[in-house]
């Protein structure tokens, strides 16, 4: 008896699959055309900045546009090293931050932990406070600041400039959203075994936050990098001047040297990067740790 033959047609999903394929193209192609254009948007203004930084003054607002490198570059760097002095000014700046950064990643890390782990009477309503605290203008406080600073001749100091940030608001709410998700059965675990309270933040903690601790450090280092405000309020001597209050003294009454100014600028976003990119990984990990809490 012959076999009767099957006439069910079986679906192609090779086929399928390919046209589906096909429909995604052009949806890929608008996105990654508007990611290419957000990126030229962002990119531009530190081309500008290096273009500025290759020419003279005179080419920054010619009609059409300067956008090649010029053949000014170690002049516009002769020229601002005579006015600023770069070395002085990139070890002050370093200086100030770095110390800063350290002091206080050490003062919000205790503190953000204090909020997330200990429990005690109006710890809501203190940690409610700090975060009240970034609405109040930072220029409201600089005349206290100055008092204060004043009356304890700390004035023309480096802990002058760094001892009122300290204390940053927004540090400790990025850190104590990631000790939330530490586990406080190993804290407990560690104190059944006789380890005190600092050795168990240090040792136990501490360890697993680095990517928390690294984004809280990008947050500080940027903040006190840029900061001129209070630097130049505290500051008198130009010795100790940091790269944002130096730079301002490039801005004359009657004429401004842009290529100085695009030059000093480019040597100023420098160490940004670069402490961006070394702690970039641990950055993200510690955005995404705090997002996800």
């Amino acid at each position: 008896m012959e076999a009767k033959t099957s006439n069910r047609i079986e679906p192609n999903f090779h086929k399928d699959t390919k046209v589906t394929r096909n429909k995604k193209i052009p949806q890929k192609l608008g996105m990654y055309s508007i990611l290419m254009i957000f990126l030229i948007i962002s990119i531009f203004p530190f081309y500008w900045m290096f273009i500025g930084a290759t020419n003279d003054s005179g080419k920054m607002f010619t009609n059409p546009p300067t956008l090649t490198p010029g053949d000014q570059f170690m002049k516009n760097f002769q020229n601002l090293n005579e006015s600023i002095n770069i070395p002085q000014v990139m070890f002050n700046s370093l200086f100030v931050s770095l110390i800063y950064v350290v002091a206080a990643l050490a003062v919000c890390s205790l503190a953000a932990y204090a909020f997330a782990k200990y429990e005690f009477k109006g710890r809501n309503f203190i940690f409610t406070a700090f975060l009240l605290s970034m609405m109040i203008p930072y220029q409201a406080t600089l005349i206290p600041l100055f008092r204060m600073m004043s009356e304890l001749n700390l004035l023309n100091t480096y802990f002058a400039v760094i001892a009122p940030q300290l204390c940053y608001p927004f540090a400790i709410f990025l850190l104590r959203q990631n000790f939330l998700a530490f586990p406080t059965e190993l804290i407990e675990a560690a104190r059944l075994d006789g380890a005190g309270e600092l050795k168990i933040f240090l040792q136990v903690v501490a360890p697993s936050m680095r990517p928390a601790l690294a984004a809280a450090s990008i947050f500080l280092f940027m903040t006190q990098w840029n900061s001129f405000m209070w630097p130049l309020v505290v500051l008198n001597d130009a010795s100790m001047y940091t790269f944002p209050v130096a730079l301002s003294s490039l801005m004359g009454l009657s004429y401004i040297d842009y290529g100085q100014v695009m030059m000093g600028v480019s040597i100023a976003t420098i160490p940004i990067i670069i402490f961006f990119l070394i702690l970039q990984k641990q950055f993200i990990s510690g955005m995404l740790g705090s997002a996800v809490k």
